[in-house]
């Protein structure tokens, strides 16, 4: 049970990737469109959908202090500068159970930082949704402070709207990383009233997400449902995708004024997050 997994129901069929825990892609059967863009697992991140763990996105400098104490956080081979969205979307997941509708992985992760956790990767279809979950079990003696999310690229052309709600947002500075937080949104990351925007770079966090995220595609809605208040948008011109990532903490929370969304594990503590990808 090493190879790829094609699952499916009555109403959408799916591709799961051990390698990086990914989904090669979602397809719904009632309207033979693509949910997500189709990948071929030939590189880290080429896919429909990846977990982020034990972190989403980045940390400025690779680095941040805990309890008084500073953590270096590992590179790898996917980024020169950042412990990029973790390292679950680069390790082989075991397949702990199968069936012809959902699948359950796992994945052991230790690295010398003080990250040593077990995961659990849930894939699951239920009538027209995919409901994907992680739950990370911390394994270390020390505690350690942790956060995920779900990386999914969007099927997304000039026939496509997104449409969302948020508070405010933090544009995009050197490196990647966030610059100031911001509560005007600027129409070309406004989302408030469905809009294709505009075809170019964009890649900003949202707070004070709603939870609730809608793209339209020629007759099929595609629903984004989390329940956390932070939302990462990002897209590339000549790209037909549109990544919506719900995460539980917002890019750089590790370096933020009470390290927003982590959650400390000590010793056999879990943090759970959850998305579902709803089709109409």
């Amino acid at each position: 049970m090493d190879g790829l997994l094609t699952l499916q129901n009555a109403h959408l069929r799916m591709c799961v990737d051990p390698q990086g825990g990914s989904l090669l892609s979602l397809v719904s059967l009632q309207h033979q469109q693509a949910i997500l863009r189709e990948g071929h697992g030939q590189r880290p991140g080429d896919c429909g959908l990846f977990p982020m763990l034990p972190v989403a996105n980045r940390v400025a400098g690779n680095r941040f202090m805990l309890r008084g104490e500073e953590v270096v956080l590992p590179q790898h081979g996917a980024d020169d500068t950042f412990f990029l969205h973790g390292d679950g979307w680069l390790q082989r997941w075991q397949i702990f159970t199968a069936t012809q509708s959902g699948c359950l992985l796992q994945l052991r992760s230790w690295h010398p930082c003080g990250y040593d956790y077990t995961a659990r990767l849930c894939y699951q279809l239920e009538t027209s949704s995919l409901h994907a979950s992680l739950t990370l079990t911390h394994c270390g003696e020390q505690p350690m402070i942790y956060g995920c999310g779900f990386h999914p690229f969007f099927a997304f052309d000039k026939r496509s709207t997104a449409q969302f709600t948020a508070g405010g947002y933090w544009p995009e500075g050197e490196q990647h990383l966030p610059l100031e937080w911001q509560r005007d949104i600027p129409a070309v990351a406004d989302f408030k009233h469905a809009q294709y925007g505009e075809d170019s770079w964009l890649n900003v966090g949202y707070s004070g997400w709603s939870g609730r995220a809608v793209i339209q595609r020629d007759v099929m809605k595609v629903t984004i449902l989390a329940q956390t208040p932070w939302l990462m948008l990002f897209r590339m011109s000549g790209e037909e995708f549109l990544c919506l990532e719900p995460q539980t903490h917002p890019v750089n929370a590790h370096n933020m004024q009470g390290q927003p969304g982590l959650q400390v594990l000590a010793q056999g503590e879990r943090c759970h997050f959850a998305m579902q990808i709803s089709v109409e």
